[in-house]
């Protein structure tokens, strides 16, 4: 009798878990429709407990993250380095001599911080609003 009442609260235990997700992309998915409706090429994936959506809109190439209740936490956009702010690409290039690079972004986050960043092979470089170096992550 022990085994299957260990084995029924496994079972809704699993099933409370599985829900749980799900209405967190539900969420997800809900709030996104609300800010994106004219996007494109929508492809979701989960990382811990948030959810990102890489997409296209007004053919720039876009990504955000949201939590399981539906807050949008980032926003990423491609953009032109000759989009970042003036004092980045000195900086870059003293320090990251003749790599090339891959992708430029702007990532707005949800207290309205503003960051840049410089993708190279294996790492990001990140910058802030202004240009000043923030760190090396990686990629």
């Amino acid at each position: 009798m022990k085994r299957y009442l260990t084995l029924i609260l496994f079972v809704l235990s699993a099933m409370q878990i599985n829900a749980q997700q799900t209405n967190g992309l539900d969420n997800a998915k809900k709030s996104f429709i609300k800010s994106y409706p004219a996007a494109t090429n929508i492809k979701w994936s989960k990382e811990d407990n948030e959810y990102e959506v890489d997409f296209i809109l007004t053919e720039k190439k876009m990504s955000a993250i949201y939590d399981s209740k539906g807050n949008l936490k980032e926003t990423e956009q491609a953009i032109a380095a000759t989009e970042l702010p003036s004092s980045i690409m000195p900086y870059f290039n003293q320090h990251y001599k003749n790599v090339p690079i891959k992708e430029t972004a702007k990532i707005s986050k949800s207290g309205r911080e503003v960051n840049y960043e410089i993708g190279i092979k294996g790492k990001d470089i990140l910058f802030d609003a202004t240009g000043k170096f923030i760190k090396e992550a990686k990629d």
